[in-house]
């Protein structure tokens, strides 16, 4: 995974990183029509003859279940503590298998510390630490997966006009960190690239590509003797892309390298829009789950059900959580994701890795930064969990509270009740429940609201049989308020009054109906690119990105949307350096 600049220095994505995002969003898409794409259809890969994968392969990666990512350290660049976190320690990997993780995954970019021309000498030093922190996890008991990370977009991507080159690199970095794995345990596994992509190339022209450098470190590594010969080796499919030609094209690679010992790896960050909150993605609705559901039925058929061991490399949402910006994800909507990714998960028999830039486990402290998110990463390893439609009840504080409903979503669980605290509520006085519609009534919620001060007034909890309970946070707001404000192309800070509200999305338009802001192929911006909340700082920011893409002299208006289902809307106008906002 790639990373841009926070304003701490810490990097989540990158340019290659977006440029595969939005590769894999056209996949997606694609698959409901037609590909250009010229390869064996998924019934042609299926008929195909695979070696049959070791049991020892398929059981190895079972055990890896459930797997980390150390993302930011040693695949920062130019160096370890470059991107903000600090060094890798022993107590970090204790951590680690004391919260239940069996595996690692160290992403190492290795371009900064090796010579750009031949022999292409890796730094001592470099691998030595590379070493150390492989030996601290395996220590600890971990299986551990090494890489060739942020080089493949640095310099494996020019691999189309410089091919003699990256290759002979990509071939000499391998044989540099097989010889100094070689007598390392099979606990140690070896990945070809990480995302592999290729400048200015179709998906015909980038497969070739990558077939071409997962050969080459197939036969690097498996001629180093020793341990590596029979390592499990992983490959990734281009982009690390799970759409269902590049997992024909991988199954392809892996009949022709006839070795029992390799594992297919891929990437799932969900359905795009959502992943990063852009046009109108909210919610983990029908399309994000779908998304899921359709991913995890390929990789299941095409790969696992056949024996196929499958490592998934990285999960998660882009930019989420962050905690150095407001949360673009609704946590309720966040919660329902990893839960149901834990399922399709272990229905498909799938290895996951959690990427972890910084933004879960807090490196200085070693404890989760949010410790209600990890437990429902945790518990979906193992369990479903019930959710409801929403996590928030809103109340508004200029109006006489009435009755609110949810859908109870039990998932495959049974409603147990409403609990506050160890107090249960009461059924019939306090909530009634109507095939999965859930009532609190008005008695219970004046109760619940208190003094009714903006925000979350009483936290009730929805219980089910198993899994963790759906918490539904009972929160008093007024419809916001906005106020004029100047400002100019370094960004526009809007006055806002949140009373107890949160905003969930912002569209933009001109007068003649067309989209305005950087995305323009949606009204819907994108959440923190191009507008931010600033909750503490009674704000709406809409930032220099979004204010410079303004048509000059022309009024954008702009749609502001809250999770109360309240609306503002405001009016922005460029003039030369000078940006105007104005209230209806």
């Amino acid at each position: 995974m790639k990373g841009t600049h926070h304003s701490t220095g810490r990097r989540s994505r990158g340019p290659g990183r977006v440029l595969g995002l939005l590769l894999a969003l056209v996949a997606a898409v694609s698959l409901t029509g037609t590909t250009a794409l010229a390869v064996p259809r998924h019934d042609d890969a299926s008929s195909a003859r695979l070696p049959r994968p070791t049991a020892a392969s398929v059981d190895t990666v079972a055990a890896m279940q459930p797997s980390w990512n150390l993302g930011n350290t040693l695949d920062a660049i130019p160096d370890e503590t470059s991107w903000g976190n600090p060094p890798a320690t022993k107590a970090l990997f204790d951590t680690i298998k004391a919260q239940g993780f069996r595996s690692v995954r160290l992403p190492v970019t290795w371009s900064g510390h090796q010579s750009s021309t031949a022999p292409y000498t890796i730094d001592a030093t470099w691998m030595s630490r590379v070493k150390q922190v492989v030996d601290w996890a395996l220590a600890d008991g971990l299986y551990v997966v090494v890489n060739v990370h942020h080089d493949s977009w640095q310099w494996i991507a020019s691999m189309p006009t410089d091919h003699d080159n990256v290759l002979a690199r990509f071939k000499a970095t391998w044989t540099q960190i097989a010889a100094a794995f070689r007598d390392s345990s099979q606990a140690l596994l070896f990945e070809s690239n990480n995302e592999p992509q290729f400048d200015n190339t179709t998906d015909a022209q980038g497969n070739q590509y990558n077939d071409e450098l997962n050969t080459a470190f197939h036969t690097v590594v498996r001629r180093s003797g020793g341990n590596n010969a029979t390592r499990l080796l992983m490959l990734p499919s281009l982009h690390t892309n799970a759409g269902q030609d590049f997992l024909d094209i991988l199954v392809r690679e892996m009949k022709s390298l006839n070795d029992p010992y390799l594992v297919a790896t891929v990437h799932f960050y969900g359905w795009y829009p959502f992943s990063v909150n852009v046009a109108g993605g909210t919610r983990f609705d029908a399309t994000a789950q779908k998304d899921m559901t359709d991913t995890f039925d390929r990789i299941r058929t095409t790969l696992t059900s056949r024996g196929i061991p499958v490592y998934l490399g990285e999960y998660g949402l882009l930019s989420y959580p962050d905690h150095y910006h407001p949360a673009r994800v609704e946590a309720g909507e966040a919660l329902k994701y990893f839960e149901q990714f834990g399922q399709e998960a272990r229905a498909a028999g799938v290895t996951t890795a959690l990427w972890d830039a910084f933004n879960f486990l807090n490196r200085s402290t070693l404890q989760w930064r949010d410790p209600e998110l990890v437990k429902q990463i945790k518990s979906s390893w193992t369990t479903r969990s019930g959710t409801a439609s929403s996590d928030r009840i809103f109340l508004a504080k200029s109006a006489p509270i009435t009755p609110e409903s949810l859908t109870l979503n039990p998932n495959g669980t049974a409603f147990r009740g409403l609990w506050q605290g160890s107090s249960k509520l009461v059924a019939g006085r306090d909530y009634t429940v109507s095939g999965d519609r859930l009532t609190i009534t008005d008695t219970a919620l004046t109760r619940l609201a208190g003094n009714r001060a903006y925000g979350i007034n009483a936290v009730v909890e929805a219980r089910f049989s198993r899994g963790l309970p759906w918490k539904i946070h009972v929160t008093t707001y007024d419809r916001p308020v906005l106020s004029n404000a100047t400002g100019g192309t370094d960004g526009l800070t809007v006055p806002t009054l949140f009373r107890g509200d949160l905003l969930a999305t912002m569209e933009a338009t001109y007068a003649d109906g067309s989209n305005a802001g950087p995305t323009s192929w949606t009204p819907y911006q994108e959440f923190n690119e191009a507008f931010s909340p600033d909750y503490p700082g009674n704000a709406l920011l809409l930032t220099s990105k979004f204010v410079n893409s303004l048509r000059d002299g022309a009024q954008a208006t702009l749609t502001f949307h809250f999770w109360s289902g309240a609306t503002e809307t405001y009016r922005v106008t460029k003039s030369g350096n000078s940006v105007t906002g104005a209230v209806g």
